[in-house]
């Protein structure tokens, strides 16, 4: 620890007495300063031990003093020390006085014993202390890396835990727990949440302390560190403890932080090197060759390729980080194996097994977004504001193309209606006919139908009204001319003029269904 008064009243060699403020000698000295000036406060900067023979001081005059004192103990000076036997045979009763007014510690000096003995005696004291802490930073370094090597990151925040005498977690990308120390820390650390994901917004490295005694809420210190070496932090750092790190508490702080960093870049380039294999395991999938893709990606991952997944595609106008996080950690959550390719910064393709946790935080992170959309409050530049995603049904590595391209039809359906997220088996539960309201298909409807409308308003017939009765009774003559009210050899003469007119054949069916669309098109208008 670093001196203190009391430790230097008890140094044998300088024979201090103490004259006043007996009970406040346990402040710490962070330095020995001599001054004769009538005012030295503009040169202190709190924690000295201040040494004077008050040349230039008027020792004996009460109002100067308490004036003087008062000033010094303002200015965070945590002692004074008077040397006796040069201006002043004794320390003047109206310095104790002021001294033991203000509560300032008042240290007699005698004349044998010289100010840069007390000097030395400080700065030797502060550079053991000094030592003592560096010794004891790397001793806890390399207990914490030997616990990081042997146990990973559990071990290596239950030694920190051990080393500052309070508590650590370790955070991932998505702000929720990974391991704590002591295990009955889970539960502080998971309160934080809220503050981690703050600090993830930040540019790494960032800090940030919460609690301590300025925060009623809490009642420890909790410092928050982020770890990673890229721009968005990749996991976080919680120690909380009863009170401000010392210096060798915080060498064994950013020791763990160094160590989680590699740890985490270590873990950040292996999943660089599982994403190169799992492109080609998609490529091969894709392919159909399942056999390859099983022996490529051997254990890598677990049955997957074995049982029913689903294929899901994502594409946005920014980087799709923030939803390959939240798949991959509920899987890993989960213990399921999921296998995300990037494709490029604006695509993202994922084999996540059906029914499982992946699949779950997909469909939760969408709603999310749409949600955002909904209220406006999607952050500009954010995943949310074009983000789109195409979910296939449940299929098998054999069908892996056919999924793939379900996935990319459903996209593009999610794409046309302006939502986040579309699964393919809801294409199929529904209704073709919200699809004919794409602009696109209004154009082709018009254009297919122009000549018709064109000559019925020249009054000459009414073929369109025809046509759709037509088409409703599939072609039966006496039922649409029912309906129509007219002959049905009127409405045989109306069916020829169509054909004339369009130049197509109402015998082929494929005329028959475009017609029908291009109708139902023009009518949802």
């Amino acid at each position: 620890m670093p001196p203190t008064l009391s430790s230097l009243v008890h140094h044998s060699a300088l024979k201090l007495t103490v004259r006043a403020g007996e009970d406040r000698l346990d402040v710490p000295v962070r330095w020995a300063h001599v001054s004769e000036l009538a005012d030295p406060v503009p040169y202190m900067e709190g924690g000295e031990l201040l040494l004077t023979t008050a040349l230039k001081l008027d020792a004996e005059d009460p109002e100067a003093m308490r004036r003087y004192v008062k000033r010094l103990a303002g200015a965070g000076v945590v002692g004074l020390g008077f040397g006796v036997g040069v201006n002043y045979e004794d320390v003047p009763k109206a310095l104790v006085d002021a001294a033991e007014q203000e509560s300032l510690p008042l240290l007699e000096v005698p004349r044998r014993t010289p100010f840069l003995a007390i000097s030395k005696a400080v700065s030797a004291a502060i550079a053991a202390d000094q030592y003592r802490a560096v010794t004891a930073g790397f001793a806890a370094q390399r207990e914490l890396t030997k616990q990081a090597l042997t146990d990973g990151p559990e071990g290596l925040l239950a030694a920190l835990a051990a080393q500052v005498d309070g508590w650590a977690a370790l955070y991932d990308a998505s702000g929720a727990v990974v391991a704590a120390a002591p295990e009955w820390a889970g539960r502080r650390a998971a309160r934080l949440t809220a503050e981690v994901e703050r600090l993830r917004d930040r540019a790494a490295p960032a800090s940030a302390v919460v609690g301590g005694p300025e925060h009623s809420d809490h009642d420890d210190r909790v410092e928050l560190h982020s770890l990673g070496t890229g721009r968005r932090p990749r996991a976080a750092l919680a120690v909380g403890t009863a009170a401000a790190l010392g210096t060798a508490e915080r060498y064994a702080v950013h020791s763990a932080v160094a160590l989680l960093t590699l740890t985490t870049e270590r873990s950040r380039s292996l999943h660089a090197a599982e994403q190169r294999v799992g492109a080609a395991v998609l490529r091969m999938l894709l392919a159909g060759e399942p056999d390859h893709a099983r022996a490529v990606a051997g254990d890598l991952y677990g049955g997957l390729l074995d049982a029913p997944f689903r294929v899901i595609v994502a594409e946005s106008a920014d980087p799709l980080g923030g939803l390959a996080e939240t798949v991959e950690t509920a899987a890993a959550r989960a213990g399921e194996a999921v296998l995300v390719v990037p494709e490029g910064g604006e695509r993202l393709v994922a084999v996540a097994a059906d029914g499982g946790a992946a699949v779950g935080a997909c469909g939760q992170y969408a709603a999310a977004m749409e949600n955002a959309r909904a209220s406006g409050s999607a952050r500009e530049g954010g995943d949310e504001d074009e983000l789109v995603v195409g979910l296939s049904a449940p299929s098998g590595p054999i069908a892996a193309a056919a999924a793939y391209k379900q996935a990319e039809q459903a996209l593009s359906v999610a794409r046309r209606r302006g939502r986040v997220l579309v699964e393919h088996e809801q294409l199929a539960a529904g209704s073709v006919l919200p699809l004919l309201a794409d602009d696109a298909v209004k154009a082709f409807a018009d254009g297919l139908l122009r000549a018709l409308h064109e000559h019925d308003a020249t009054g000459r017939g009414d073929l369109v009204a025809s046509l759709r009765a037509w088409l409703s009774r599939h072609g039966q003559w006496d039922a649409a001319a029912a309906d129509l009210g007219v002959h049905r050899h009127t409405l045989r003469y109306r069916m020829r003029r169509v054909e004339e007119i369009l130049g197509r054949s109402l015998d082929d069916p494929d005329v028959r269904m475009e017609l029908w669309l291009a109708l139902k098109a023009t009518s949802a208008e």
